[in-house]
């Protein structure tokens, strides 16, 4: 039976290569001379830490950053930007978090609303992904284009089809 596995993920190195893009930027612009500004990225936790000197540093970064990750067609829903934590002697800080997978209430969001739409198909949640089964391709297809209409608040990716 054809299948296909609904999920949601940030390509790393695609993130990777925004924030040097972001870091290259940074350092050609005039309002950012010897200023302490650093974006730190841990893979491991998918967390992206700004830090600058004052407030209104970190919001000129936090706009590199988010168009640096937007031109490398890296989705921002997936991108869970935190409040800026500002210190008494100014210091700001911002943590970017990457959302991988889907958690347990965007999936049954996204299934009862593959149920709600009346489709011939089996879904189920495997692994922080759903995998969307069926007797036909065509009702795979039209699952796939219900749920790209929709806007469920997280970046969806469909992978893996097979006959």
């Amino acid at each position: 039976m054809p299948s296909f596995d609904i999920l949601s993920d940030v390509d790393l190195q695609e993130v990777d290569n925004a924030l040097n893009q972001a870091r290259k930027e940074i350092l050609t612009r005039f309002d950012f001379r010897n200023k302490q500004i650093e974006v730190t990225f841990t893979a491991k936790d998918g967390k992206i830490l700004l830090t600058a000197e004052d407030a209104h540093l970190l919001k000129g970064l936090h706009e590199i950053v988010i168009n640096r990750l937007a031109k490398r067609e890296i989705d921002l829903r997936n991108v869970d930007r935190g409040t800026p934590a500002i210190s008494s002697i100014g210091h700001a800080r911002q943590e970017l978090t990457l959302k991988r997978g889907l958690d347990g209430d965007k999936a049954k969001e996204i299934i009862q609303a593959i149920k709600a739409g009346g489709f011939k198909v089996q879904s189920a949640l495997q692994d922080r992904q759903i995998r969307v089964t069926g007797k036909k391709r065509d009702e795979l297809q039209e699952v796939i284009a219900f749920l790209r209409s929709r806007d469920f608040g997280v970046g969806l990716g469909f992978g893996n089809f097979r006959e």
